[in-house]
Protein backbone atom coordinates (compact mmCIF):
# COMPACT_ATOMS: atom_id res chain seq x y z
CA UNK A 1 0.00 0.00 0.00
CA UNK A 2 1.10 3.20 -0.76
CA UNK A 3 2.91 5.34 1.93
CA UNK A 4 0.56 8.31 2.06
CA UNK A 5 -2.44 5.81 1.62
CA UNK A 6 -1.18 4.11 5.43
CA UNK A 7 -1.33 7.60 7.13
CA UNK A 8 -4.31 7.71 6.04
CA UNK A 9 -6.28 5.11 7.35
CA UNK A 10 -3.89 5.32 10.19
CA UNK A 11 -5.34 8.71 11.16
CA UNK A 12 -8.29 8.33 10.46
CA UNK A 13 -7.98 5.49 13.42
CA UNK A 14 -6.71 8.00 15.74
CA UNK A 15 -8.81 10.09 15.06
CA UNK A 16 -11.99 7.85 15.76
CA UNK A 17 -10.36 6.75 18.97
CA UNK A 18 -9.89 10.47 20.11
CA UNK A 19 -13.14 11.02 19.96
CA UNK A 20 -14.01 7.97 22.54
CA UNK A 21 -13.54 8.40 26.45
CA UNK A 22 -11.08 7.34 28.20
CA UNK A 23 -7.29 7.61 28.57
CA UNK A 24 -6.69 4.29 27.03
CA UNK A 25 -6.93 5.43 23.14
CA UNK A 26 -3.09 4.44 22.05
CA UNK A 27 -4.43 1.17 23.61
CA UNK A 28 -7.16 0.90 21.45
CA UNK A 29 -5.30 2.13 18.36
CA UNK A 30 -2.55 -0.59 19.05
CA UNK A 31 -5.60 -3.36 19.24
CA UNK A 32 -7.60 -2.01 16.34
CA UNK A 33 -3.99 -2.61 14.42
CA UNK A 34 -3.42 -5.68 15.52
CA UNK A 35 -6.78 -6.96 14.98
CA UNK A 36 -7.82 -5.92 11.70
CA UNK A 37 -4.42 -5.04 10.09
CA UNK A 38 -2.71 -7.85 8.49
CA UNK A 39 0.68 -7.87 9.33
CA UNK A 40 2.49 -6.49 6.32
CA UNK A 41 0.25 -3.50 6.93
CA UNK A 42 1.72 -3.16 10.42
CA UNK A 43 5.32 -3.92 9.02
CA UNK A 44 4.96 -1.18 7.22
CA UNK A 45 3.56 0.93 9.86
CA UNK A 46 6.13 0.39 12.39
CA UNK A 47 9.17 1.17 9.29
CA UNK A 48 7.40 3.99 8.47
CA UNK A 49 6.98 5.05 12.43
CA UNK A 50 11.35 4.17 12.58
CA UNK A 51 11.72 6.60 10.06
CA UNK A 52 10.29 9.56 12.05
CA UNK A 53 6.85 8.53 11.24
CA UNK A 54 6.14 11.67 9.33
CA UNK A 55 2.31 12.67 8.42
CA UNK A 56 1.27 10.67 11.53
CA UNK A 57 -0.89 11.63 14.48
CA UNK A 58 0.51 11.29 17.54
CA UNK A 59 -1.71 8.74 19.21
CA UNK A 60 -0.56 6.29 15.91
CA UNK A 61 3.02 6.93 16.67
CA UNK A 62 2.32 5.89 20.36
CA UNK A 63 0.16 2.97 19.00
CA UNK A 64 2.67 1.61 16.63
CA UNK A 65 5.31 0.83 19.71
CA UNK A 66 2.42 -1.26 21.19
CA UNK A 67 1.93 -3.54 18.29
Amino acid sequence: MSPEKMVHMANQIATFFKSQPGEDQAERVAGHLRDFWEPRMRDQLKAHVAKGGDGLDDLVIKAAQQV
